[in-house]
């Protein structure tokens, strides 16, 4: 599971800085989830995310931060089928109606966590990798 995490958070690091260099495209990349389909996939992605961060959270550097953070991403995975496409379009109009300085803050904000939760999950400097 420390590997999925370490995986999915490079990806989010690099959605992060993909997002600060231009919100357009992680504006588009997001309205990609627009439709019923994409809201479940991106529920199962958080799923997983969530997952593996709580059951990676014991050998990362910062474990309790990892649990919180595992916590709360497997349970904004629990909740995203719910919010409904309608509701979902209209946080998209909210996002783009603030404009690209709150797009790239956003961005950047998952950049600072994907590049927090991958630092935490690899080894100690000359710590031995077991397995």
């Amino acid at each position: 599971m420390k590997a999925i995490a370490l995986i999915i958070s490079l990806t989010l690091a690099g959605l992060g800085a993909l997002g600060s260099i231009s919100p357009k495209r992680l504006f588009l990349l997001a309205r990609e989830f627009e439709n019923p389909i994409g809201l479940l996939f991106a529920a199962a992605l958080r799923l997983m995310m969530g997952t593996a961060l709580l059951s990676s959270a014991s050998v990362s550097r910062i474990s309790g931060v990892m649990r919180i953070f595992g916590t709360l991403t497997f349970a904004t995975g629990l909740i995203t089928p719910f919010i409904g496409v309608e509701r979902f379009r209209k946080i998209l109009a909210w996002w783009h109606a603030l404009g690209p300085s709150f797009m790239r803050v956003w961005a950047l904000s998952i950049l600072g966590f994907g590049t927090l939760t991958a630092w935490a999950l690899t080894p100690r400097r000359g710590e031995i990798v077991k397995g």
